[in-house]
């Protein structure tokens, strides 16, 4: 019943303030599993004016499925991910829950001026009103992604050819003995957190740039992808 979700978790219905009312957030949520943690984390960051994709896990149970879709139900700004990856702890399929998320959402009707990505784990410390001032501050127009470049004590997870595993409810990144060719392009390998704050400017470089899709595809077979994709791409010139 949607009107007593919204009435007894005390969903926010309204903007709060002209401010926040003029400046979209879009969310990235990847959940497997824990729905009462994942209904808490929406509670506190939904706003009207913003847009939610989930990515649920298409290993996780039929009921907790079932149960996160009756929730999204209930608005018109969160969807699930037209596209599910079975998601496996540092592969490549966490990183593509990301960008299945991140085409869904350019394709929104609301117009959105950053991307967030999180986890069924995450919660927040601010508000929004909060997290939209502290990106006008010093980062209008910039990503946040910060990062190294690629430490020599890393150096492997991008030199050896890594595959995944899943099977009987295990899941796993294992590496082979083939070793990876050199990165397209040349481009210098930066590694950083998995976790951004975007631009919507830069998820479509990202979706349709020929060095970003060959990076993407280079990046397949690599350890945790998503920790040198985002902070390598917005390192390139220009």
């Amino acid at each position: 019943n949607c009107s007593t979700v919204l009435k007894t978790l005390h969903f926010i219905t309204r903007p709060l303030s002209d401010e926040e009312g003029n400046f979209s957030l879009a969310y990235i949520i990847t959940i497997h599993k824990e729905l009462e943690m994942f209904v808490k984390l929406l509670r506190a960051i939904y706003m009207p004016q913003n847009v939610y994709c989930i990515h649920v896990d298409a290993k996780s149970p039929k009921d907790y499925k079932a149960a996160v879709q009756n929730i999204v139900n209930c608005f018109k700004n969160i969807f699930i991910s037209s596209k599910r990856e079975n998601v496996v702890y540092a592969g490549f399929s966490r990183l593509q829950a990301d960008i299945n998320c991140m085409r869904d959402l350019v394709r929104s009707k609301i117009q959105w001026n950053y991307v967030i990505n999180l986890c069924g784990q995450d919660y927040p410390i601010k508000t929004n009103k909060d997290i939209i001032r502290y990106i006008k501050s010093k980062w209008n127009g910039k990503n946040m992604t910060p990062g190294v470049v690629q430490p020599l004590h890393m150096k492997h997870r991008t030199q050896v050819s890594y595959r995944e595993y899943i099977h009987s409810g295990v899941s796993y990144v294992y590496p082979t003995k083939n070793i990876k060719a050199k990165p397209p392009y040349n481009l210098t390998i930066y590694f950083g957190s998995a976790y951004y704050i975007l631009t919507k400017d830069f998820v479509e470089f990202t979706l349709t740039d020929a060095r970003a899709k060959d990076l993407l595809e280079w990046s397949r077979d690599t350890y945790s992808p998503d920790e040198h994709y985002w902070v390598t791409l917005n390192r390139l010139n220009g």
